[in-house]
């Protein structure tokens, strides 16, 4: 495949060879717990949402008004996950990666397009193995729109998922921390231990199901 990083490239690819240009991009994998989720989106023109930009420079409220606009105005946009099981299965990076699949399968089915009519770009430096023409662009969630909208969806849905799981498991206060290895989280691990939708094959985790097993044994 060939290398393209900018964005008026990307297009004048896509252009010259009558495909349609479709980003994605992944939230959640640092977390401890809960799936990681993946966004990706088939946008009509490349600047017809104002403010499209990574999540993480976004304010929550920003991220949601982008999202729904997204919804809304692109031509097909999707979420995909891969869950607790399969990230401690196949590893976070594995899991990403199926994750993003989906939500391009998601977005083609949607849009009615066949993968050979199709230029992926991802965001990061890594591909999944899938029959998409594709291109891997580092910080591509600040240089390409559509990748830009996918992080939104994906950061959005997987708040929502924390926000949600805070309510069924209050004493870990996933709607503050999102699940990422605070201090506060890292506390709260050690002294309730783990429930069922925390990461197992990570260390934290799995040093803190280790100790209930050595208390319980005592």
């Amino acid at each position: 495949m060939v290398k393209l990083h900018e964005w008026p490239d990307i297009q004048a690819y896509a252009a010259q060879h009558g495909l349609s240009v479709i980003g994605v991009d992944e939230a959640g994998r640092g977390p401890l717990c809960g799936p990681v989720v993946a966004g990706a989106a088939l946008l009509h023109e490349p600047n017809i949402i104002d403010g499209l930009a990574c999540s993480k420079t976004l304010s929550a409220k920003k991220r949601e008004h982008l999202a729904a606009a997204i919804k809304h105005q692109a031509q097909a946009s999707a979420v995909a996950q891969a869950t607790v099981e399969e990230i401690d299965h196949l590893n976070i990076l594995q899991a990403s990666l199926l994750a993003m699949w989906r939500a391009v399968d998601s977005v083609l089915e949607q849009a009615k397009l066949k993968p050979e009519q199709c230029l992926v770009v991802v965001d990061g430096n890594k591909l999944p193995k899938w029959p998409y023409r594709a291109i891997a662009v580092v910080k591509g969630d600040t240089k390409i729109p559509a990748i830009s909208a996918g992080s939104i969806l994906a950061k959005v849905a997987r708040d929502e998922w924390c926000k949600t799981h805070a309510l069924q498991y209050p004493q870990y206060e996933l709607d503050v921390h999102m699940g990422y290895p605070t201090a506060r989280h890292m506390a709260l691990l050690v002294e309730h231990g783990a429930t069922q939708v925390h990461r197992k094959s990570f260390r934290p985790v799995r040093e803190a199901l280790e100790r209930a097993q050595q208390d319980l044994a005592l």
